[in-house]
């Protein structure tokens, strides 16, 4: 792992970037909005935003534009809506801040499929490889970042684990990332063979992919220290 792989580097565009995200949450409107989004399991038009918290559409307009603008959400235009004009279904982006909500189906969904991991004997192993699968895919998009470790911690981020890194002048060359916050919490207390095993995977398979950093040490909900990962140079 690179010499300069310790605490991500944000820049100053990158924190007034989000630093406009939370400005823009900060107003009561936007914010309803927002959780009506987060909880909507499809993309939500105009008037359906309006009508769930009781405003007109046309006050609601310029609040989604201003979401839009700072890249809270998505917009898909297509179809025809109020006297023919397209009709806009918004959704939240996929860098929009974790604030710990999602759609109410997607709780059943995981449950069910915990459920079913048990009664077909899966084991930890098996969720490892599942989610070594899913890190290389969401690694993805960051082929081209200048440090593993940071693409890494904005991933975890995004997720929803507010990734917390270790001091930067660490003389062994790794970086302790802990987790303040797990949007697995309540899945990984009553499955936490699964669970864990599944996002140490995920972790395992992002780095392995990226090529230049690897998992050094995991504890999970089960440990007596808190959750985090070790990570430095591959072996």
């Amino acid at each position: 792992m690179a010499s300069d792989a310790g605490v991500p580097s944000v820049s100053s565009a990158q924190s007034q970037d989000r630093l406009d995200l939370f400005k823009t949450l900060g107003d009561n409107t936007r914010y309803a909005i927002y959780l009506e989004l987060a909880r909507s399991p499809r993309p939500l038009t105009t008037a359906e935003v309006a009508d769930m918290i009781g405003l007109h559409p046309n006050t609601v307009r310029p609040h989604l534009e201003r979401m839009r603008d700072v890249g809270l959400i998505d917009v898909q235009v297509g179809g025809r809506g109020e006297i023919g004009r397209p009709q806009h279904r918004y959704s939240l982006s996929s860098d929009a801040p974790s604030l710990g909500l999602e759609p109410p189906v997607m709780p059943v969904l995981a449950r069910m499929v915990l459920a079913m991991a048990d009664r077909l004997g899966a084991a930890a192993e098996d969720a490892r490889a599942v989610g070594r699968d899913e890190g290389a895919r969401r690694s993805a998009p960051f082929r081209n970042a200048p440090s593993s470790l940071e693409a890494f911690v904005t991933d975890l981020d995004r997720l929803g684990f507010d990734p917390i890194v270790s001091d930067p002048d660490d003389p062994l060359d790794v970086a302790v990332v802990a987790f303040a916050n797990c949007p697995f919490g309540e899945l990984a207390r009553s499955h936490p063979e699964l669970v864990c095993s599944l996002h140490r995977g995920m972790i395992e398979g992002f780095l392995e992919t990226m090529g230049d950093a690897g998992v050094r040490h995991f504890c999970d909900v089960v440990d007596r220290t808190p959750c985090q990962v070790t990570v430095g140079d591959p072996a």
